[in-house]
């Protein structure tokens, strides 16, 4: 057989497997959506949306419209939108070496680099550890008192003999209060008043275009951080002498916690910066969410008087088993399970905090379709949270979905994250919310 018969055959044999090939690899295709102008791309979309709160429309609209998985860019970043229960499992799952921990330009440049939020690997479950070492419930006991004394203050100053009063103003002011006490370990006086300022001014500008120019709100979120973050570094820098001094307790609150802790070769396990990232991430974590959360069940107490009247029954009978003027404790909080019910479900529907991001640190695929290096990954809790097939009838209220203890499939419910990126701060998020009921 001649050469050229010979080449001839081999392209008759090779080539329909070559086309096949071919079509096979290019089946790993973008997500459908559009990826908008520049930068800018779908952020002032969702932004706007945010403003009205009707964000979770917004993705629903989007979701419907392109399915599970879809692109479009925010903050700064090509992006893939992922909805559903198999979305949620492959974001909080993957391996740490394919989706980072990387958040948004704007929350990163805002918060840290060094915070629990963009950490991945060894260096996540560092933090981490460092964090559960003051966040877990055994050490939490310890706060109650503390707690109960600060809420008891806030109610008579700001509650009692009011004819009015404006919830969600007053809920920021007693969930930074106690993030105050127990984070920072910062008394009331003007170093409090003037970081209550500071941190309204970052938490504006968390989600926004990340353009550093004068008259942006991104620009004075980033001032208003490095004002907070100078302060809070000589906070560090007091409670490490007066430690050193044996003139106050690892046990006062978080920061002084994180100063104490060494590794194996005695050294700080963490860096200040990471203790002051860390501290800014908490106050976030722990402040907008809350006292979102407790508006939302003041405003379900006025307007569903059967759920006021169950947990108003249950809280009740807590007080009877007290003493005058005797302060709640660890286990009255463990027998408020209908309340805690309450607030969970009011999380299903209500999520404070509606997506979560990751960083693409390798190509991968997902759905069918192919996710480059250096895209971002968001996923909105609401689409799983209102999902019928999940929870039944998901517009209605209803506490007994969570009568038991799983009340739902995994990465389903997410108002706390999920696997290794469970919240730290749940605990404390339970206990500040169930100690707030006292208010009404």
């Amino acid at each position: 057989m001649s050469p050229e018969a010979c080449f001839i055959t081999l392209a008759l044999v090779f080539v329909p497997f070559l086309i096949l090939y071919v079509r096979k690899k290019g089946s790993k295709r973008l997500p459908p959506g559009p990826l908008g102008l520049p930068i800018i791309g779908q952020s002032l979309s969702l932004l706007r949306a945010m403003r009205s709160n009707t964000e979770e429309r917004w993705l629903k609209e989007r979701a419907a419209k392109y399915g599970p998985v879809s692109k479009l860019s925010l903050f700064g970043c090509p992006t893939v939108f992922l909805s559903g229960q198999d979305a949620n499992k492959f974001a909080y799952t993957c391996d740490g070496s394919v989706l980072g921990s990387q958040q948004p330009a704007s929350l990163r440049r805002i918060t840290g680099e060094r915070n629990i939020m963009e950490l991945s690997g060894n260096d996540h479950r560092r933090v981490r550890g460092a964090l559960l070492s003051f966040l877990k419930p055994e050490v939490l006991k310890q706060y109650v008192g503390t707690m109960a004394q600060e809420i008891r203050s806030h109610t008579e100053m700001h509650w009692h003999g009011k004819d009015e009063v404006q919830v969600m103003p007053l809920m920021k002011i007693l969930t930074f209060d106690l993030i105050c006490t127990l984070i920072f370990g910062i008394e009331k006086g003007k170093k409090r008043d003037e970081l209550i300022k500071l941190s309204e001014s970052m938490i504006a500008g968390i989600l926004s275009v990340p353009v550093n120019l004068p008259f942006t709100r991104f620009n004075r979120s980033l001032r208003a951080s490095a004002k907070m973050k100078s302060i809070l570094k000589d906070v560090v820098v007091e409670k490490r002498r007066a430690l050193d001094e044996n003139k106050a307790s690892p046990c006062r609150d978080l920061i002084s916690c994180l100063v104490t802790l060494r590794d194996d070769d005695c050294s700080a396990l963490l860096s200040d910066d990471e203790i002051v990232d860390n501290a800014v991430m908490v106050m976030l974590a722990g402040h907008d969410t809350s006292s979102i959360l407790i508006t939302f069940l003041i405003r379900l107490f006025a307007m569903n008087p059967s759920v006021y009247d169950a947990v108003v029954q249950e809280q009740e009978e807590i007080a009877r088993s007290k003493a005058p003027d005797e302060l709640l404790t660890w286990e009255d909080l463990t027998k408020m399970k209908y309340t805690w019910r309450v607030a969970v479900e009011m999380l299903r529907m209500n999520p404070p905090v509606f997506t979560s991001f990751r960083k693409v640190l390798k190509d991968i695929e997902f759905g069918g379709y192919a996710i480059p290096k250096g895209w971002q990954v968001v996923w909105a809790m609401c689409i799983t949270h209102k999902d019928g097939s999940i929870f039944p009838e998901p517009e209605t209220f209803d506490p007994s979905r969570f009568e038991n203890q799983v009340a739902a499939p995994p990465y389903c419910f997410l108002a706390f994250g999920a696997g290794p990126r469970m919240c730290p701060g749940n605990e404390f998020a339970r206990i500040e919310t169930l100690w707030q009921y006292i208010i009404w």
